[in-house]
């Protein structure tokens, strides 16, 4: 709710007319009902919005004179004026066809004379108070309205400010977010280069074997080698063994025949 400090501002002397004119207008209240109303505002009333929509409320109400004096300068003068100026008038047209009746005959008395004369007098000093509760200054017409307006832009704006804010927030925390989600997946890509150069590194060594492994082997082919060279002197002194025994028995056996022979 919007709080003004005084009507006596600029900005609450055009609350007044917009409530008068709200009043007056909008509501259809009547002349009389009107001007009470607004002189209870002007003095005494903090709580706008219980006669009007516009949601203010006044800190410090101007009292008995100083509400007075707004109320004859922002109510009275500003729209009744050419009303009272029309009585002022009217009253002078009635005193001079009294006077002019009673120039002219007897019917008209002295009291109707009098009374006519006091019944101008009467608007006259009416109008002597409203035009000396004249306004000072022109107050922009639109005073109060532009306030309203600018507030309702600063509202805007906070408002757009705000939600800004709540999406760079969002943006922010999406940012965090897609930061963890890349630290995640980095580090997966790093388990999984190591998985691979592991896998490299066996396949490397499976195709193409350490040197370790070729010494070991050349030693084996070494080795093997001088096992076959070993079975082949085997072999042949096996051979040379079995035809000295096949000797020896092809000697006994023609030793054994010659004897027999003999005898």
């Amino acid at each position: 709710m919007k709080e003004i400090r005084s009507l006596a501002t600029r900005e609450g002397r055009a609350l007044v007319r917009e409530v008068f004119r709200e009043l007056r207008f909008d509501k259809q209240l009547s002349g009389f009902t009107t001007l009470s109303t607004m002189w209870r505002l002007c003095t005494s009333v903090k709580e706008v919005y219980r006669y009007s929509h516009h949601e203010v409320t006044v800190l410090h109400p101007l009292g008995f004179f100083s509400g007075t004096s707004l109320w004859m300068q922002e109510v009275v003068n500003r729209f009744y004026y050419s009303t009272i100026n029309s009585f002022v008038y009217f009253g002078a047209a009635i005193l001079l066809v009294v006077i002019g009746i009673r120039r002219f005959s007897d019917k008209v008395t002295d009291n109707a004379v009098l009374g006519s004369i006091a019944f101008e007098a009467f608007l006259l000093i009416v109008m002597f108070m409203v035009m000396y509760f004249s306004p000072t200054d022109e107050v922009d017409e639109d005073t109060f309205n532009d306030s309203n307006k600018d507030d309702d832009e600063q509202h805007d704006l906070l408002r757009e400010i705000g939600e800004i804010g709540r999406d760079y927030a969002a943006v922010a925390i999406n940012v965090e977010n897609a930061v963890e989600s890349l630290k995640e997946l980095t580090r997966e890509n790093s388990e999984l280069s190591n998985l691979v150069r592991t896998a490299t590194e066996t396949a490397a060594h499976a195709v193409a074997p350490n040197p370790e492994l070729i010494n070991t082997m050349k030693q084996t082919n070494e080795t093997l080698k001088q096992f076959k060279e070993a079975i082949h002197e085997l072999n042949i002194a096996t051979r040379t063994l079995q035809r000295e025994e096949i000797q020896v028995a092809v000697r006994r056996e023609v030793e054994n025949l010659l004897s027999a022979k003999l005898k």
